[in-house]
């Protein structure tokens, strides 16, 4: 299978700081892959470098067959018009209506007529079921239902690659599965391949093919959903299963409290 993302190598960091490690990934082409671990390893980076956001200090960052190191300005515009993008909660533009978000994409890059644009932004919430609010402002939506208008406009051009930042957060339990579902329908139907960043391990594994676990800007383990859920090793064991003890610390390194209060003795 051909894939449509292929990361070999990639080192990048913030200033000083080193964020990502030596990471090697690959996304085949229809395939919906996650990419989990705890906050502030890597993982959105990882999407913005994938998005030529940003590009990377060492190693091949590699999308649709544009390396994204030295791409052009014109190429990363002709690349962009191939991604879709859903941002965590949603990012819808408020002074917009629903119709006019998802219409955003078409008028910006295309020249379609008025007429086209309207049939296809109607198709579009039709598939999230939510044609029904076309005329409704951002701030009258639930936060379910702005998720699903922002998949709506994220797939508004049948994007061939499909970026999910925290598709998940802050939803409750009935709208995290009706998003799951919708994302894992739309990557089959458009034919698209997606890669999803999410803490919601759960929900993740019912619906993407492959698992890659990222931790301290390292790439720790990687498998299947049922690889994963039986995997052994007690990073993976701990984070799908929620589990408090564990190699993964609840504190940042520090000096002890004792010692920063300047507390002496027992």
């Amino acid at each position: 299978m051909t894939n449509l993302v292929n990361i070999s190598n990639l080192n990048f960091g913030y200033g000083l700081r080193p964020v990502l490690k030596g990471i090697n990934l690959t996304v085949p082409k229809g395939s919906l892959v996650a990419i989990m671990g705890l906050s502030g390893c890597g993982k959105t980076t990882l999407l913005r470098l994938m998005g030529g956001q940003l590009r990377a200090r060492e190693g091949v960052v590699e999308v649709a067959g544009y390396r994204l190191n030295d791409i052009s300005q014109e190429d990363l515009y002709a690349l962009r018009r191939r991604l879709g993008m859903l941002f965590q909660f949603g990012a819808l533009f408020t002074d917009l209506s629903v119709f006019d978000n998802v219409a955003f994409q078409m008028r910006e890059h295309t020249n379609l007529p008025e007429s086209v644009i309207r049939d296809l932004t109607l198709m579009k919430l039709n598939a999230v079921g939510l044609r029904g609010v076309q005329s409704f402002m951002p701030s009258e939506l639930s936060g379910g239902m702005a998720r699903r208008v922002a998949l709506a406009r994220a797939t508004a051009l049948d994007p061939q690659l499909i970026l999910y930042d925290e598709p998940f957060a802050g939803l409750d339990p009935i709208s995290l599965g009706v998003i799951g579902q919708l994302i894992r329908r739309l990557n089959d139907v458009l034919g698209a391949t997606s890669v999803l960043v999410t803490h919601d391990v759960q929900e993740s594994l019912k619906i993407v093919d492959y698992v890659y676990f990222v931790s301290d800007g390292v790439i720790v383990a990687q498998g299947t959903p049922d690889q994963i859920r039986a995997s052994s090793l007690p990073f993976v064991h701990q984070f799908v299963w929620g589990e408090v003890d564990g190699p993964l610390p609840f504190h940042y390194p520090a000096s002890t409290l004792r010692d920063d209060l300047g507390l002496k003795g027992n």
